[in-house]
């Protein structure tokens, strides 16, 4: 009961973790050199580095290992988590023609969306590289992510709308004579228009990291290249690129961790309808008996024009 009344109340929550997570982590210093102090220095060596990394350790073990373990456990018992149910869970999963294509979905995410942000964001970091209107470039390409996930999943479901009235996209197509095009209604091109979105958010991100690393190659190595007869094509794909490589690898793995747990998009644009779920979005409807129902109601993408299905 102590520590229910403590967690409700936020104030007292809030000086523990401000106060008292770094006060406990220095007396454990403190503990750890007194300690290793009174050791042979051997056995000091060999020990100073597993006590410093413990409280590490101890993290990854309770909030990572732990849980991944659980989950996995989970997986082979009934939903009430009462019995063993073998691999009943998988064969549900696997057999279902809705879990299946969520699966397929994200893999669609985890492939194309870092093939896209991290080809632009290196294609526009390359060309604005040392040019003297580079900052409003970079300015103007970051500034999507300075918006909410949700944000740019309500402004891009009233671009993709069939209704030239709200949808900006069907607008131009009406203003050149060119037929509706129902964006986010059409399988199976309407996740990819859920990706370029994801592009339009994530590629500033890509691009400011990868500027950063093109700014920190050598300008003597590059000049030398080309002294020696190098053209830019010759630069960029023998010096430039395997230079940048790591950043490129750390880029696109944060932009597949993105791809696989993506929800915001998916929920905002479509609830999952029109065979563009996603396994985040599954997992949602199925915790939720609401959320359930939610995702049955009228896709903000039907209209007059194109009817649900």
């Amino acid at each position: 009961m102590v520590l229910v009344d403590l967690f409700e109340n936020r104030i007292a929550l809030a000086l523990i973790v401000v106060l008292g997570v770094p006060a406990a982590l220095v007396a454990y210093v403190m503990a750890v050199e007194a300690i290793i102090s009174r050791l042979p220095r051997r056995v000091s060596a060999a020990v100073r580095p597993w006590l410093w990394l413990a409280p590490a350790l101890a993290f990854l073990g309770v909030f990572l290992v732990y849980p991944t373990l659980a989950t996995i456990y989970r997986s082979f018992q009934n939903r009430r988590g009462d019995a063993f149910a073998g691999l009943e869970n998988y064969q549900w999963f696997f057999t279902r023609s809705d879990t299946l294509n969520a699966l397929r979905n994200n893999v669609l995410w985890a492939v194309l969306l870092p093939l896209f942000v991290v080809g632009l964001g290196l294609l526009i970091a390359v060309l604005v590289d040392r040019v003297k209107y580079e900052v409003v470039v970079k300015s103007v390409v970051f500034l999507p992510m300075a918006i909410s996930f949700v944000a740019a999943g309500v402004i891009w479901r009233l671009m993709y709308d069939i209704n030239p009235q709200t949808g900006t996209l069907n607008a131009a197509l009406d203003l050149f004579g060119g037929p509706r095009v129902g964006w986010l209604s059409t399988a199976p091109w309407n996740n990819l228009f859920l990706i370029l979105v994801g592009v339009w958010m994530l590629t500033g991100l890509a691009m400011v990291i990868l500027s950063a690393g093109l700014k920190g190659i050598s300008p003597e190595l590059l000049e030398a290249a080309r002294i020696d007869g190098a053209n830019e094509r010759e630069v960029f794909r023998h010096i430039i690129l395997p230079l940048l490589a790591p950043t490129i690898a750390v880029v696109a793995t944060t932009v597949i961790i993105f791809a696989i747990k993506t929800f915001d998009i998916v929920y905002v644009m479509t609830n999952g309808n029109f065979k563009t779920d996603v396994i985040a979005n599954t997992m949602y409807k199925e915790s939720s008996p609401t959320a359930s129902r939610r995702g049955r109601r009228r896709s903000p993408s039907c209209s007059s024009w194109r009817p649900c299905r």
